[in-house]
């Protein structure tokens, strides 16, 4: 046992990564049966927000560690749950504050990581950790008070992320309705966030359905819109998802909005291919060059798989992220249909991006959705 600032007593505890790189600290949160919790390692790198990161269900699978020092000072509440309950595997912090401080907090992030059985280290040098990951890539760790060599033979024992459909674990398992705007939307749930559903909310009347939801059931609901949800993990793993994707947009009559996997998922609808980033992007501060206005936005992003721009047909490229090139946005150019790989809806993060929600209005109502549904016709296109 070891003693952090003469106040609260924790196990020590080691961080050990799938190429044998070990990190030191100390065990907070849930404690992991058998004192050995496993995921995929990745850096985010927000400055605030860590409640909505560790709520994002886009982390199910995958360790968080933030590269921010200090974590935890201002506490949880629920109104920052970005989803029921946590879908990542776990957290890694350079510094937990033990005593929150805010007059939001209900409760502090220990108590919260308790209560929903996430495990966690803290002490871990988290410079060191993150050059490691930016050099080396995202990869399989085990972390706990098992000792080294049981956490360096959970991790090589760790089955692959890759292909896998994680989607599964984080959808909702029944419809239900948010918001209440004039428009008709129906939501695929592949990991929504609850800032996607106020964003829309302000919009429609949305009907969020689980991600296993047959095309023609949601055609047969006659919406003005479908909106396809950020979510964990490989689209490639998501093969029966695209195939409903691929129906809308062969009737082509609907207009369709998808952020983050919902874009990755309609772009392979639409004939790309994705791949697995080095290190994924996950964070606050992403320029993004929108290049129908050449206007830069400084975006919220969550994705460890792009778009891979050679594959691209019967699409044109409207974003794409200034520090690697990596495709951002996407337009079809045969239906009424757009992406973005980032998040809009921040949460964490800034909002430069929120315009493109009434873009969906504009695209609703371009097609006639709107005067359909009774919101009247304002016009406008993406662009």
């Amino acid at each position: 046992m070891s003693a952090r600032f003469g106040l609260i007593h924790r196990e020590e505890a080691l961080l050990v990564l799938a190429d044998g790189a070990v990190f030191e600290g100390e065990a907070i949160g849930a404690l992991p049966a058998g004192g050995v919790a496993t995921g995929e390692a990745v850096f985010n790198t927000v400055l605030s927000g860590y409640q909505e990161v560790i709520t994002d269900p886009s982390y199910a699978g995958q360790v968080i560690a933030f590269t921010y020092p200090h974590i935890g000072n201002y506490g949880v509440n629920p109104t920052d749950d970005e989803a029921a309950r946590p879908h990542c595997r776990g957290i890694i912090v350079r510094d937990l504050a033990d005593r929150p401080s805010n007059w939001r907090s209900k409760e502090s992030l220990e108590a919260f990581l308790v209560r929903w059985s996430v495990p966690g280290i803290t002490g871990v040098d988290t410079r060191r950790l993150t050059r490691h990951l930016r050099d080396q890539g995202a990869m399989p760790c085990a972390f706990g008070t098992a000792g080294e060599p049981a956490l360096l033979a959970a991790v090589r024992a760790a089955p692959p992320i890759a292909g896998v459909d994680l989607v599964a674990e984080v959808t909702t398992t029944s419809m239900r309705t948010r918001g209440s705007g004039p428009y008709r939307v129906v939501a695929y749930d592949f990991g929504i966030k609850e800032a996607m559903l106020r964003q829309l909310g302000e919009l429609a009347t949305v009907t969020v359905v689980p991600a296993s939801t047959p095309a023609d059931q949601v055609l047969a609901m006659e919406p003005d819109g479908v909106f396809l949800s950020n979510g964990p993990g490989d689209p490639s793993g998501l093969a029966a998802i695209i195939d409903q994707i691929r129906v809308l947009a062969e009737d082509g009559a609907v207009p369709v909005f998808g952020i983050c996997l919902g874009h990755q998922l309609l772009a392979t609808a639409l004939g790309a291919s994705t791949y697995k980033l080095p290190f994924g992007h996950h964070g606050g501060n992403h320029p993004v060059l929108r290049l129908s206005s050449g206007q830069v936005e400084i975006t919220s992003q969550n994705h460890n798989y792009a778009v891979a721009e050679g594959s691209l047909t019967s699409t044109e490229v409207t974003h794409v992220n200034l520090n690697d090139g990596v495709i951002e946005g996407l337009a079809s150019t045969d239906a009424p249909m757009f992406s973005v790989q980032y998040h809009p809806e921040a949460g964490p993060g800034p909002h430069d991006a929120r315009y493109l929600f009434e873009e969906f209005r504009a695209l609703m109502d371009a097609t006639g959705a709107g005067s359909r549904s009774g919101a009247g016709v304002h016009g406008g296109m993406v662009g």
